[in-house]
């Protein structure tokens, strides 16, 4: 089990009934997909983790809903490159990057996390000093 200091915010990523299943093929169970915020903003899903400083971030949007066949999973967008671990397809906070963000062999300009508490993650990220807006289509 891992600890989480006081000062570490943590966001679990809301994970869907129907998309469970898929999702358990990514490693994802209960209580290992969530963002952890303190000065480095630390990405868990299943087998998968993303990590850079929050001074990193530039930006963040609120944004969705999208497709389920398109949201859901660790992905990666072919033309612009962005990864997103996506555990439903109802909405998302998008974070832009400063420095693209090296994972693995790949570089990272942004990145897609459905966290079940979307504002909270944004006037967390608002609270450093990172502007950002919401462009949900469906309030």
């Amino acid at each position: 089990m891992s600890t989480v200091s006081s000062a570490t915010q943590r966001f679990p990523i809301k994970v869907g009934s129907k998309s469970r299943p898929l999702l358990f093929l990514f490693g994802v169970r209960t209580g290992n997909a969530y963002v952890d915020l303190n000065t480095d903003l630390d990405a868990h899903f299943g087998f998968y983790r993303m990590r850079t400083p929050v001074a990193n971030i530039y930006r963040w949007r609120l944004e969705g809903p999208w497709k389920w066949l398109t949201a859901i999973g660790v992905r990666m967008g072919i033309r612009h490159r962005d990864l997103t671990f996506g555990g439903n397809h109802h909405g998302g906070v998008r974070l832009d990057f400063r420095e693209p963000v090296r994972w693995g062999p790949l570089t990272i300009p942004t990145f897609y996390v459905t966290v079940a508490d979307m504002e909270g993650l944004a006037a967390a990220l608002t609270e450093r000093g990172i502007a950002g807006e919401d462009a949900r289509r469906n309030r």
